[in-house]
C-alpha cells in the first residue's frame, strides 16, 4: 500500500507530468480522493478514500484525447486492494484497447467498519451512494481526461457492487448511461428474525472480528438500512427488539425499502431510460434464485435488459468476464469519442 504522501506524489506525476517513455500497457494507480458525502457517519468510516484508476495504453502520449469511463463497484468483505488483485481491472482495460476500444476504469473503496457500505446512504455508515455518484465522478472528471458526459459513463459491479449498480441507477439517474450487474446480492427483501435481532442486541464490539461472512453481512446491512443514531450501543442500529422479545415490524420495513425488487415499480422511467442494461450470474451461484426473481419482475414491468447465465459460481469467473463480456458490452453502449 502506498502512504498518503506517496499517493499524492504519484497522482501529481500522473496528472501533471507525462513520463518520457510511452505508456505501452494499461496502468493501475492507487490514489486517494475526498468523499465529503461520508462526513459525520457514526461508524467513523474515513472521508479519504482509495480508488484504483486504470488508464489505457497510449494515455500519456495522447494529451488531446478524452476517454469514456467505466466505474466498477467491488463486493463485500475484502477491501479494494484485494479485489483488484483478484479481478485485475488492468487486464480488462488492456484487452479492450487491443480490440480498438480505450477506456479508463475506476474502482473506489466501498469498505466500511463492518466490511461494506453497500453503496447505500444512512447516518450510521454514511452516504456511500453519493460517494460514488457525486464525489468520485467529480474527482475523476477533474483529474483525468474523461468524456465528462453521462453517455460516456458506465457503471458495473459484482455482488454487493452489483446491488450498488442497480441502486445507483435507480436513485441517481443522469450520471451513468449504461449498467452491468454481476451476481448481484440483496435484490429481494431480507428478513431479520427474532433470533438474529436478539443476537445482535447482545453483541460486544470485541465479537466483530470473529463473525463469519454471512453473520457479519447481516449486521452490516442492518447498520446500512436500519440505522439508529440514538442507539446507545456501538453498532448504532435499530434491531426492532421489543421488551417481550418480538420485533417491531418497522425494522424489517426499512430493510425491505432498500430492496430493488420492492423499489422496481417506482423507478421504471430511470431504468427504461438507460442506453444499456445487462446482468449475469453463474449457474452455481448461491444468489441464483433472487436474481431470477428480480429478472421476473423486470420482465413483468417491461424493462429491456440483456442477461446471461454462464457456467460458474459466485466469483470464479469474474476476472475473465470483465475482460470478455463487461468491457465489450460498454464498447457497444457508451460514447467512445468526443463529439
Amino acid at each position: 500500500m502506498l502512504t498518503t504522501t506517496a499517493k499524492a506524489i504519484t497522482a501529481a506525476a500522473l496528472l501533471v507530468a507525462a513520463p518520457a517513455a510511452a505508456q505501452e500497457s494499461a496502468r493501475v494507480a492507487e490514489l486517494t480522493f475526498e468523499a465529503p458525502s461520508l462526513a459525520g457517519n457514526l461508524e467513523g468510516n474515513p472521508v479519504e478514500r482509495t480508488a484504483f484508476v486504470v488508464t489505457p495504453p497510449g494515455y500519456d502520449e495522447n494529451p488531446d484525447k478524452r476517454y469514456p469511463v467505466v466505474y466498477f463497484l467491488h463486493g463485500y468483505w475484502m477491501p479494494a486492494g484485494a479485489q483488484q488483485e483478484g479481478f485485475r481491472l488492468d487486464e480488462a482495460v488492456q484487452a479492450a484497447s487491443e480490440n480498438g476500444h480505450d477506456f479508463i476504469m475506476v474502482m473506489p473503496d466501498g469498505f466500511s467498519k463492518l466490511r461494506g457500505g453497500f453503496y447505500s446512504s444512512g447516518p450510521t455508515v454514511g452516504d456511500y451512494e453519493n460517494m460514488v455518484a457525486e464525489d468520485l465522478v467529480n474527482w475523476v472528471d477533474a483529474n483525468y481526461r474523461t468524456i465528462a458526459e453521462p453517455a460516456a459513463r458506465g457503471l458495473a459491479g459484482h455482488s454487493m457492487g452489483g446491488y450498488g449498480t442497480i441502486r445507483i441507477a435507480m436513485h441517481q439517474p443522469g450520471i451513468f448511461s449504461s449498467i452491468y450487474m454481476m451476481s448481484a446480492c440483496c435484490l429481494q427483501p431480507m428478513v431479520l428474525t427474532e433470533e438474529q435481532a436478539r443476537n445482535i442486541e447482545n453483541m460486544d464490539e470485541d465479537d466483530l472480528p470473529f463473525e463469519e461472512f454471512f453473520a457479519l453481512g447481516a449486521i452490516s446491512t442492518l447498520a446500512t438500512w436500519s440505522p439508529d443514531p440514538t442507539d446507545e450501543g456501538f453498532l448504532k442500529v435499530d434491531t426492532g427488539v421489543r421488551e417481550d422479545g418480538t420485533i417491531d415490524p418497522l425494522a424489517n420495513y426499512r430493510i425491505a425499502a432498500n430492496s430493488p425488487v420492492v423499489l422496481l415499480p417506482q423507478f421504471l422511467p430511470e431504468l427504461n431510460g438507460l442506453e444499456g442494461f445487462a446482468m449475469d450470474i453463474g449457474d452455481e451461484d448461491f444468489l441464483l434464485e433472487p436474481n431470477a426473481l428480480f429478472r421476473s419482475e423486470l420482465d413483468r414491468f417491461g424493462v429491456d435488459y440483456d442477461f446471461e447465465l454462464y457456467e460458474g459460481d459466485h466469483g470464479n469467473r469474474i476476472r475473465e468476464r470483465l475482460r470478455t463480456e463487461v468491457l465489450p458490452f460498454f464498447a457497444q453502449h457508451l460514447q467512445l469519442e468526443t463529439e
